[in-house]
């Protein structure tokens, strides 16, 4: 079993767009949205949620109206200001939940032991069938914690469907940036495919993300999307990306067709073929064949 991850150092590459594109090229397999804190693949994918589960993780705090005796220590000892009277002549108090950090030092010191410590409700997670088969994504909600847990756990009902399926492997949308959820998304991945543009930005960015799967030994390809706003900008990512050991499976122009494949709810790959469509058939054989390959024996040693 094969996972290719489709990540991007920046948001607004139109990774989401090809990762979709993908799904409706690829056969047997999972698809797996990863952005838990803004998923929108299941836009495209509209998928028939047969399962949702929801996601605990952590704890926070919760005063009892009545054993609490107003005391006002509690108050005293948070650090992040997250409790406050209810009423304007200061009478009961209450925990803000998007302040509260569950350090659980209220728990501690209350004289009353009024203050209990839940586990803490932070979003669900879903599986449901699509078009292009299983589709497994989530949604954090606003503030909620520990979403490179929730990727964890996304990836392995993914691998379990997978196998369970006989499936050869699972697609995954990734979350932009370098920071936890893409750290866990690129946990077990085979070929990690990086989405960028030939902005200053998404150099720079691409530049991290891809020292980032160098650290973790993942084989990394990379695809130039809107390569057409800047073209010098956009040969200069290719050659730095070969100089690094780091294949451009595809340079895509601005095309419209994405924007009606959007407007439609469809993947791009569904539209009728044109050169944009077919460019993303041949990059998706090429990302197959590089998934098959021994990663160990082909990630680009790290910068001394």
């Amino acid at each position: 079993m094969r996972e290719i991850v489709v990540i991007s150092g920046k948001g607004g590459t139109g990774k989401t767009s090809l990762t979709a594109a993908f799904a409706a090229l690829g056969e047997s397999a999972v698809v797996c949205d990863l952005d838990v804190d803004a998923a929108d693949l299941h836009l495209l994918l509209s998928p028939r949620n047969d399962r949702t589960q929801q996601f605990i993780s952590g704890h926070e705090a919760v005063i009892d109206p009545d054993a609490c005796t107003g005391c006002g220590v509690c108050i005293e000892m948070c650090r992040f200001d997250a409790i406050r009277p209810i009423h304007q002549d200061g009478a009961g108090l209450a925990i803000d939940p998007r302040r509260c950090e569950g350090c659980k030092v209220c728990v501690a010191f209350c004289p009353a032991s009024a203050v209990g410590f839940p586990d803490k409700h932070c979003g669900e997670w879903y599986v449901g069938d699509t078009r292009f088969g299983t589709l497994v994504h989530a949604r954090l909600n606003p503030g909620g914690e520990n979403s490179g847990r929730l990727v964890s756990l996304l990836k392995k009902e993914a691998r379990a469907i997978a196998a369970r399926d006989g499936l050869s492997f699972i697609l995954c949308d990734g979350a932009p940036g370098i920071g936890c959820p893409v750290i866990s998304s690129l946990s077990g991945a085979d070929l990690a495919v990086v989405v960028t543009e030939p902005t200053p930005s998404g150099q720079h960015d691409l530049e991290r993300v891809l020292e980032l799967c160098r650290h973790f030994r993942t084989r990394a390809c990379v695809i130039v999307n809107k390569c057409d706003l800047n073209p010098r900008a956009a040969q200069e990512t290719v050659s730095r990306c070969q100089a690094g050991g780091h294949e451009v499976v595809a340079s895509l122009p601005h095309d419209e067709i994405v924007f009606e494949a959007m407007l439609r709810g469809r993947a791009v790959t569904e539209m009728a073929d044109s050169p944009f469509t077919a460019t993303l058939r041949r990059a998706w054989k090429r990302i197959i064949m590089l998934s098959e390959m021994d990663r160990e024996a082909h990630v680009p040693a790290m910068n001394q």
